[in-house]
């Protein structure tokens, strides 16, 4: 979830294909550039220096039924869930 409109997430997407030799996002970035699931979830960073509506880094396992399984969320940007913790959430639900 970015608080960038569709315009700014293309433009992030394009970067990275640049960046990295070609690779492409094949997943579906979403936009709230009005801040509500923000809002709706509490995520809202009110430390960020220039004042926009964005997120604190957060990550979510959701199950089929639509049951939140595995939630990671920082307030550090720079501080990332790892890969191996949401396989593992993602190998738990697999498993059920």
């Amino acid at each position: 979830m970015a608080s960038d409109g569709p315009e700014q997430l293309q433009m992030m997407v394009d970067r990275v294909a640049e960046d990295t030799d070609g690779y492409v996002i094949d997943f579906t970035l979403l936009s709230d550039p009005d801040a509500v699931i923000i809002n709706r979830y509490g995520l809202f960073n009110q430390n960020d220096p220039e004042g926009r509506p964005i997120p604190h880094p957060t990550a979510y396992v959701i199950n089929m039924e639509g049951r939140v399984h595995w939630k990671f969320t920082e307030v550090n940007y720079r501080i990332r869930p790892e890969n191996e913790d949401i396989l593992a959430a993602l190998a738990e639900i697999e498993g059920m």
